[in-house]
C-alpha cells in the first residue's frame, strides 16, 4: 500500500511539477524581453511588468476561488463516483467565470486608474502598465474560466490533462511574447505591447485546449450527462449558498494574499525603479522553488478531497505524511541550486549591470524560501482538497497583519531607504509564511482530520454520502 500510495502521489505531482517548470519561465521570458528592450530604461520596463503583473494579481488572485474551490469539490464528487455532481461543480464554475469576467471589461478603466493612482512610481512606469493592463485585460474570459478547469481537472485527478493545458498556455505565452515584442526577420514586432499580447494569445489557446479535452477525453463518463436544458437547474439547489458562502471564505483569503503582494511591490515602488527591479526579480527567483513544491501541493489536493469524500481517513492520514517527505525532500535540494545558482539566474533575467549588482546584495534571502515555504505551500493543497475553508481563510488574515506589522516594525526600528527597505520587506514577507505554516499546522487535526462543522461548516452539505471512519 506504501509503494501504491506513493506512486500515485508521484502520478498526480510529475505532470504537475514539469507544467510548472515552465510558469517561472513565462515571468522569466516576460522580464527578460523586458530587459533587453531598446528605446528606454531596462529597470523602467521591468518595473513597468512588476506594476501590471501586479494589477492581475490583484484581479485575477480575488477570484482564486475559482480554482480552489472546485478542485476540492471535485475530488471529493470523485471519490463518491458522483460524476453528475463534478459535472454541476464545472457548470457552475465556467458560468461563474464568465460573469465576472464581464464585470472586469466593464470596471477596466476605472480599477487602474484607481490602483494606479495609489502607487508611487515614475510617470514612464505607470504609462507603460497602463498599457500592459489595457490590452492583456482581453484574455480576462479565458483566464478565469482556466482557474475553473485547472481544479476540476485536479479533482478529477487528472493530472496529464492539467500539465498539457499549462504547457500549451506557457509554450504559446513565451513564443508569442517574444516574437510580438522582438519581431521576427524584416518585421520589428510591437516592442512593449507585444508582451501583453503574447500573454491573450497564450490564454485564449488554453482555453480552447481544455474544451477540447473535455469534449473528447471526457465524453462519455461525464458530459454524457450533460444536456444544455439543464444548466438552470444546475445554478439553482439547496446547495447552491454553501457554494457561496464556501467561496467567500476563500475570496476573503484571496484578497488577504492580494493585500500581501501589493504591499511588496507599492512599497517597493515608493524606492525608486532600481528597488522595484530589483523586488520584482527577487520574488521571480523566491517563486521557482514554489513552482515545485507546488506539485506535491496539488497531489496533496487531489488525495486528501478523494480520500475525504470516500470516507477514509486512514488513508488521508498516510497520504498526507507521504506528501509531506516528497515536498521537503524538495526544499533541501533548492537549498543547494539557490546556493550555487543565485547569480546566474540574475544575470539571465537582466543585462542591466546596475540592477544585477543592486540584486547581489538580497540573494541570501533565496535560502529561507525553501524551509520556510515548503510547509505553507503543502498545507495550502491539502486543505483545499478538504475544502476546510475557514482556516484556510484565517491562516491568511493573520499572515496578512503578519507581514505589514513586520514591516512596521522594521520600518520604525530602523527607517530604512534603498536597499535596507528591501531587507525589510523581504523580511516581512518570510513572517508571513511563517504565519501561515504555524497556523495551519496546528489546525490539520480539527479541521482536516476530525470532521469539524466549525472548519467545514459549507463543505459538509456537499458531501451527503460520506462515510466517517
Amino acid at each position: 500500500m506504501n509503494r501504491q500510495l506513493n506512486r500515485e502521489i508521484l502520478r498526480l505531482s510529475v505532470p504537475s511539477i514539469l507544467a510548472n517548470l515552465t510558469v517561472p519561465l513565462v515571468g522569466m521570458v516576460d522580464t527578460a524581453v523586458a530587459g533587453h528592450l531598446h528605446g528606454g530604461n531596462a529597470a523602467t520596463f521591468i518595473g513597468a511588468i512588476s506594476i501590471g503583473a501586479m494589477l492581475f494579481n490583484l484581479l485575477y488572485w480575488g477570484f482564486g476561488f475559482l480554482r480552489t474551490g472546485t478542485g476540492g469539490l471535485t475530488a471529493q464528487a470523485f471519490g463518491r463516483n458522483d460524476m453528475q455532481d463534478s459535472l454541476k461543480i464545472l457548470v457552475r464554475g465556467v458560468c461563474l467565470a464568465l460573469g465576472i469576467s464581464i464585470l472586469l471589461l466593464v470596471l477596466q478603466w476605472p480599477f487602474v486608474k484607481l490602483v494606479l493612482s495609489l502607487m508611487e512610481a515614475s510617470p514612464e512606469a505607470r504609462t507603460l502598465a497602463e498599457e500592459y493592463f489595457f490590452i492583456r485585460i482581453w484574455a480576462a474570459p479565458a483566464t478565469l474560466c482556466l482557474m475553473v478547469f485547472s481544479g476540476w481537472f485536479a479533482g478529477m485527478q487528472d493530472s496529464m490533462s492539467s500539465m498539457w493545458k499549462d504547457l500549451v498556455v506557457n509554450g504559446v505565452n513565451v513564443v508569442a511574447s517574444i516574437i510580438l515584442a522582438t519581431g521576427a526577420g524584416n518585421w520589428k514586432g510591437f516592442g512593449f505591447a507585444g508582451i501583453a499580447m503574447g500573454t491573450v494569445a497564450a490564454q485564449y489557446s488554453g482555453l480552447a485546449f481544455c474544451v477540447i479535452v473535455c469534449l473528447v477525453k471526457y465524453r462519455r463518463k461525464v458530459f454524457s450527462l450533460f444536456k444544455p436544458s439543464g444548466i438552470p437547474g444546475m445554478l439553482r439547489g439547496d446547495d447552491l449558498g454553501s457554494f457561496f458562502k464556501m467561496n467567500l471564505d476563500l475570496l476573503i483569503r484571496s484578497l488577504g494574499f492580494i493585500v500581501i503582494y501589493i504591499g511588496y511591490t507599492a512599497i517597493a515602488a515608493g524606492f525608486g525603479d532600481t528597488i522595484l527591479a530589483c523586488s520584482s526579480i527577487m520574488m521571480q527567483m523566491l517563486m521557482i522553488f514554489s513552482y515545485f513544491t507546488d506539485g506535491f501541493a496539488y497531489a496533496g489536493e487531489a488525495l486528501s478531497g478523494r480520500f475525504i469524500g470516500e470516507g477514509n481517513t486512514g488513508l488521508l492520514r498516510r497520504s498526507v505524511r507521504y506528501v509531506f517527505v516528497w515536498s521537503m525532500s524538495v526544499s533541501v535540494l533548492f537549498i543547494g541550486i539557490y546556493v550555487a545558482g543565485g547569480v546566474p539566474l540574475l544575470k539571465l533575467l537582466t543585462s542591466d549591470t546596475k540592477v544585477v549588482e543592486s540584486c547581489r546584495e538580497f540573494l541570501p534571502w533565496l535560502i529561507l524560501m525553501p524551509p520556510i515555504g515548503c510547509a505553507a505551500f503543502t498545507w495550502d493543497g491539502i486543505f483545499m482538497g478538504a475544502t476546510a475553508s475557514v482556516p484556510f481563510r484565517n491562516s491568511m488574515v493573520g499572515a496578512a497583519l503578519f507581514f505589514f506589522g513586520t514591516w512596521t516594525v522594521c520600518r520604525a526600528a530602523f527607517t530604512p531607504s534603498g536597499a535596507e527597505a528591501l531587507h525589510c520587506l523581504l523580511a516581512a514577507y518570510f513572517a508571513h509564511l511563517l504565519f501561515r505554516t504555524v497556523y495551519l499546522s496546528l489546525s490539520y487535526r480539527a479541521c482536516v482530520l476530525a470532521s469539524n462543522t466549525g472548519c467545514r461548516q459549507h463543505a459538509a452539505r456537499f458531501l451527503p454520502h460520506r462515510r466517517r471512519s
